[in-house]
C-alpha cells in the first residue's frame, strides 16, 4: 500500500527543514502554556477545555496538519523534483498513500500526543476530558492531513489556501456560524470527543451520525482526489 523509500524521503524533507522547527515549536508552546496555566489557575475544567479545544484542537492541530500535509508533496511539485518520483514504475496512488502516512504520523506525534500531555497537565484523567480531546485531535489530524495533501497537489498556493481554511473558516466561520459548522473538521472531531468524554464536558454543533460519514468523506475523498490529480501530471515525452 505504500512505498517505504518515498515515505522515508518525505519524512526527511519534513523534519529536516524549517518545517521541522515549526512542527516542534507548536506542541512545545501548548505544553509550556499548559504548565504555566496549571501553576497559576490550578485544576479547572473550563480552563482545560478552553486550552485544549481552542489552542490545541482549534489552532495547533490544523496548523500541524497544514505543515505536514502541504509539506509532504507541495515543495516537490514547486521545484520540479516530483518528476523523479513520477518517472519510477509505480502507481501514483502509492505515492499519495506513502506521503499521507507520513503526514498522519506527524499529526500523531506533533498534535495528538502533545494534546494528551497538555490535558494531563491541565486536568489529569478526570471526566475523560483529556482522552476526548486527544482522540478528537487524532481524528482531526488525519482528516486535515488528507485535505491539505490535496491542496498541495492541486495548487502552488496550498499554504495560503490552507491558512485561510484553518484560521478563517475553522476558527471564525466554523466556530460561530451555525450552518458553516456542519462543514468544519473541528466540529466533526469534537463530536467524536463528546462521545468519549463524560456528558457535558465536550460539546459539538454536529451530531455524531453526521460527523463520522463526513470525516470519512473528507479523508478518503481527499486522498482519492489527490491521487487522481497526481495521475494527470505527465512527464515530457509521456504519451
Amino acid at each position: 500500500m505504500m512505498n517505504v523509500t518515498v515515505a522515508r524521503l518525505t519524512m526527511r524533507g519534513l523534519l529536516g527543514r524549517r518545517r521541522g522547527l515549526l512542527l516542534l515549536g507548536l506542541p512545545l508552546l501548548l505544553i509550556a502554556l499548559s504548565v504555566v496555566i496549571r501553576a497559576v489557575a490550578g485544576q479547572d475544567e473550563n480552563t482545560a477545555g478552553g486550552i485544549l479545544g481552542g489552542l490545541g484542537l482549534g489552532t495547533m492541530v490544523p496548523l500541524v496538519g497544514l505543515i505536514a500535509g502541504t509539506g509532504a508533496i507541495g515543495p516537490e511539485i514547486d521545484d520540479g523534483s516530483i518528476i523523479y518520483l513520477l518517472a519510477k514504475p509505480q502507481p501514483r496512488w502509492k505515492i499519495i498513500v506513502s506521503k499521507l502516512v507520513v503526514a498522519i504520523g506527524c499529526s500523531v506525534v506533533f498534535a495528538a500526543l502533545p494534546t494528551y500531555i497538555a490535558g494531563l497537565i491541565l486536568f489529569g484523567t478526570f471526566e475523560n476530558l483529556t482522552l476526548g480531546y486527544t482522540v478528537a485531535a487524532l481524528i482531526a489530524g488525519i482528516a486535515y492531513s488528507a485535505l491539505f495533501l490535496l491542496f498541495g497537489v492541486i495548487s502552488r498556493h496550498a499554504v495560503v489556501w490552507g491558512l485561510m481554511y484553518a484560521l478563517l473558516w475553522e476558527t471564525i466561520v466554523g466556530a460561530y456560524v451555525p450552518g458553516a459548522q456542519t462543514l468544519s473538521v473541528h466540529q466533526w472531531a469534537l463530536s467524536v470527543g463528546q462521545k468519549i468524554a463524560d456528558p457535558g464536558v465536550i460539546t459539538s454543533a454536529v451530531h455524531l451520525p453526521t460527523a463520522i460519514p463526513l470525516l470519512l468523506v473528507a479523508t478518503l475523498g481527499g486522498a482519492w482526489l489527490a491521487a487522481a490529480r497526481l495521475s494527470r501530471l505527465t512527464l515530457a515525452g509521456e504519451e
